[in-house]
């Protein structure tokens, strides 16, 4: 019954005759390392993002929307909508530079998966790097993707697949090659622009995890004299503004603006040093780090048809919510004996709610969790987490044991733990975070150890025994630790 309701509201608010017309297109920006402190309707000093500010002004600007505080972390907690400690996502995989870690399409379920079972048209471009794609080419399409033109990551062995950005080294259906000359964004847009060309008299689903503003940090095609690093990130960011009112642009032209959900996030804080300032101050954190500038991301919805416009809210809403959320919207089949740690907020999106239906949220990733039964990328058991409610926060360490609580209402940059604090609402709070951690399980899940098969590659696959060395005088072998030292 709750799902007829929704698809009747899009209907009527679409003025269409079918339900298969009134299925909205939803373009999910995600931009790579860059917290609020780069976007200017978040209240960025340094930085103007025209573009980004006209979606938050005429549609949904979210306040309390949590990634993950690392890459790997956040795509596999939005594509699965299921924490990391249930995939064993728990850290920055690398995958085809370290060879761990794969996303296993029988394993893992996607969205685009749900999405096409509502008939949904498919793509994704920009950055992807939870496969091998030497291992399989198709893994995309494995994962429920009907085209793509992505970075491939670094693969080891292959020193042009480093470069995402000028001669960028691009996997399409075709294969994988370098793109002498260009500049991996433009590509990366333009092939989302065309795919909505071809499918425009379709439902679309289009995935745009963007590899801007990650490092390297280079010079873009608008500001070619940038030689500073600050100048250079600059740029990047602007550029990323460009690319957004780019496609919205697109949007326009081919005339499904109104019917088209954009939503426009980033995937963790700003990296290192390179934290811009709001109101004269930095956040209190950055990429890697669970203070909130590294995990509270600027979230923004926008449909001119769909969205009711000029709304902020204070809404809780983690990475997790976007799979049943983006299901809901499409009138998409839910995975069956998959269980879902995310909840719907499509009501809010779409005016028939003042508030999510989550009570808290939570982030977890980063220096922590196994990987690999040899011992390799970590060991610990359990990775450490934040959660939060509206008001309270708090975090754990290697162990589910509470080490520290805020109070985000009046210390949003966590400087005061009352940890310690018996006062009645500080007690209450900490029970109540007590009774979510209890109700989740002690140890991590575990990711796949592996790819499936020997990677060609790998030098100690293919390694010749060592010849047997002879035993050397103790003055030579003191001359050469010498030498060596020289």
């Amino acid at each position: 019954m709750k799902r007829l309701f929704f698809s009747l509201t899009i209907l009527c608010a679409l003025g269409l005759q079918s339900v298969s017309a009134a299925k909205p297109n939803i373009l999910f920006i995600m931009v790579d390392d860059l917290g609020k402190d780069w976007i200017s309707c978040y209240g960025a000093d340094d930085i103007e993002t025209p573009h980004i500010d006209r979606l938050a002004k005429g549609g949904l600007k979210f306040h309390n929307a949590w990634s993950m505080p690392q890459c790997t972390p956040t795509r596999a907690t939005l594509l699965t909508g299921q924490y990391p400690w249930r995939t064993g996502w728990v850290n920055h995989w690398d995958v085809p530079r370290w060879g761990v870690g794969y996303f296993d399409w029988a394993k893992y379920t996607s969205f685009a998966k749900v999405m096409k079972t509502a008939g949904y048209a498919t793509a994704i471009a920009g950055k992807w790097q939870i496969n091998d794609f030497r291992i399989e080419p198709n893994a995309l399409k494995k994962h429920g993707f009907d085209d793509w033109a992505v970075w491939t990551g670094y693969e080891t062995g292959n020193p042009p697949s480093n470069e995402r950005y000028w001669d960028a080294y691009i996997h399409t259906r075709s294969g994988s090659k370098t793109y002498k000359g260009e500049f991996g964004p433009d590509i990366y847009c333009n092939f989302l622009i065309d795919f909505m060309k071809q499918h425009r008299d379709e439902p679309m689903m289009l995935y745009f995890p963007m590899a801007l503003t990650h490092g390297p940090l280079v010079p873009t095609p608008d500001e070619r004299n940038a030689t500073s690093s600050r100048d250079k990130l600059k740029g990047m960011v602007r550029y990323t503004d460009t690319l957004v009112g780019r496609l919205v642009a697109a949007l326009d032209e081919l005339k499904i603006r109104e019917r088209t959900i954009v939503i426009f996030t980033t995937d963790n804080g700003t990296s290192g040093g390179l934290r811009g300032t709001v109101g004269g101050k930095r956040p209190s954190g950055g990429k890697a780090s669970k203070y909130e500038g590294g995990v509270c991301q600027p979230f923004i919805v926008n449909a001119p048809g769909l969205v009711p416009g000029g709304r902020e809210t204070n809404a809780l809403t983690d990475f997790s919510d976007l799979l049943p959320t983006f299901a809901e919207l499409g009138q998409a089949q839910l995975p069956k004996g998959v269980t879902l740690d995310g909840k719907s907020f499509a009501p809010l999106l779409l005016g028939q709610a003042d508030d999510s239906p989550r009570d808290w949220i939570m982030a977890l990733g980063h220096g922590a969790g196994r990987l690999d039964e040899k011992g390799v990328r970590g060991t610990r058991d359990f990775a450490d987490r934040v959660f939060r409610d509206k008001r309270y926060k708090v975090w754990l360490g290697n162990k589910p044991e509470i080490t520290a609580l805020y109070d985000l209402k009046n210390d949003p940059l966590e400087l005061h733990n009352l940890l310690k604090s018996t006062k009645p609402e500080h007690l209450a709070a900490l029970k109540k975070f007590r009774g979510i951690i209890d109700s989740q399980p002690k140890v991590d899940g575990r990711p796949l150890y592996r790819p499936r098969k020997a990677n060609p590659w790998d030098k100690s696959i293919n390694a010749q025994p060592a010849k047997e060395k002879k035993p050397r005088p103790k003055r030579d072998r003191r001359r050469q630790r010498k030498a060596d030292q020289q």
